[in-house]
């Protein structure tokens, strides 16, 4: 799964980067959704793959706070430190079945689809955008 992860890394590098950080951050807040919802569904069955998403969506919700953009609310850490952090936090999303033991599960495939998902919505975001935008406010 690494291998596909890296792939689409791979292929968003070569892509125009049309995600502007405004939609990074409404896609942020619904793969947070996804990743609790994961956790509720998983809860019965499977609860480690339940811990390692909540783990994920806590971590992401986190990181969408405290990131200055759209959506954001403590303006802690620039758009790229969180573009870089969405990267990481990727790979741990993809790799954690195999860290908690699942990976055999049906459950595994749900955390490394949410990890491509990760890596794609950060691939694809153009982190000048919000940059452009305050310089146009301070020129006016």
């Amino acid at each position: 799964m690494a291998l596909m992860q890296r792939g689409v890394a791979a292929a968003t590098d070569h892509l125009p980067n049309v995600i502007s950080p405004t939609a990074h951050a409404i896609l942020d807040y619904i793969t947070v959704g996804g990743f609790f919802a994961l956790a509720i569904a998983f809860w019965r069955r499977n609860k480690r793959a339940a811990i390692g998403s909540l783990v994920c969506g806590s971590a992401e919700l986190a990181t969408a706070l405290i990131t200055d953009f759209p959506g954001g609310v403590a303006k802690v850490i620039d758009l790229p430190t969180h573009l870089r952090i969405d990267m990481g936090l990727a790979a741990t999303a993809a790799t954690l079945p195999d860290t908690m033991g699942f990976r055999d599960d049906p459950e595994a495939k749900w955390m490394r689809i949410m990890g491509i998902n990760i890596t794609a919505n950060a691939g694809l975001t153009n982190p000048e955008t919000g940059k452009l935008r305050r310089r146009e406010k301070r020129a006016a």
